[in-house]
């Protein structure tokens, strides 16, 4: 489902020079909110008429391109999760369909809280450098350390992975457990690879006693190499997720989920390994 995320194929069309991009990262132009139809020229064999004129209408948060000759390397979609055989999950089959025929390799983030306008930016400069520490190292990283795993000063001063993306979401919990607004500091998290499928990431912390703040976020990268193991990637989001939710906190209390019933949840995704691509790393997190 990964690939070097070289785009060569005629399909695509470059994005002009008159475009305004919303920046440039590693030799790279970020472009903000194009529709498919923007990006592809012509029809490809194999595309039906439905998919086709379905797909154009769907548009990414945020396109990567070469600068020169400007043809998009890969896309990052974010949207709220849709059930199975819905219109919008039938749409995303199509298009996933239409960008695999035209050569675009695409990420698509399915949550509840992160929205494209605020967090795909943040997430393309991510893939931008992931990709290009995989490039130069190697999968197995520099020294044997993947780019998640560089170890640097932290927002609040401590020592730990620097490109931890829910960094920021874990200093909170800590700032909100000393200021009485929550029951624990931690936030804990586990993700999962469902076989022929999305990565899938969880992420909590105990704001009552009891009591607590989930957030899920499924990561489904099409035929893109991430620079970083997407599960990991899908858990760090739902931790940022989680942040996003302890900005309210003072507004108004999000819901909550009782911590038994999360434990229930977590055992019956264990229940479900032999589904995931390298099992289930996370029965330590079953136990009441």
């Amino acid at each position: 489902m990964t690939s070097t995320g070289s785009v060569t194929d005629s399909w695509l069309r470059p994005i002009t020079s008159g475009a305004t991009p919303a920046g440039t990262r590693s030799g790279q132009v970020v472009h903000p909110s194009r529709r498919l139809s923007e990006l592809v020229q012509g029809r490809p064999p194999g595309v039906t008429g439905h998919q086709w004129s379905t797909a154009l209408r769907e548009g990414f948060d945020q396109v990567v391109c070469a600068a020169d000759p400007g043809r998009p390397r890969f896309a990052v979609q974010f949207a709220p999760p849709a059930a199975a055989g819905s219109p919008a999950r039938r749409a995303e089959r199509m298009t996933s369909t239409v960008c695999a025929a035209v050569g675009l390799p695409v990420l698509r983030v399915e949550s509840a809280t992160l929205r494209g306008a605020d967090h795909a930016r943040r997430l393309v400069e991510y893939l931008i450098d992931a990709r290009a520490y995989s490039a130069g190292t190697g999968p197995e990283g520099r020294d044997g350390v993947g780019f998640r795993d560089i170890v640097g000063r932290l927002p609040d001063g401590r020592r730990g992975p620097v490109n931890d993306l829910g960094a920021l979401a874990r200093v909170a919990a800590v700032e909100a457990y000393v200021e009485r607004r929550l029951a624990d500091p931690i936030v804990r998290g586990l993700h999962v690879c469902w076989t022929d499928g999305p990565a899938e990431g969880w992420s909590w912390v105990e704001v009552r006693p009891g009591r607590c703040l989930v957030e899920r976020v499924q990561l489904l990268a099409q035929r893109l190499d991430c620079g970083v193991e997407p599960g990991r990637l899908a858990e760090d989001l739902a931790a940022v997720a989680v942040g996003e939710r302890l900005r309210e906190l003072d507004a108004a209390e999000p819901p909550l989920v009782d911590r038994d019933e999360l434990h229930r949840q977590i055992r019956g995704l264990a229940a479900r390994r032999d589904e995931f691509d390298g099992g289930f790393a996370f029965d330590h997190l079953c136990a009441d």
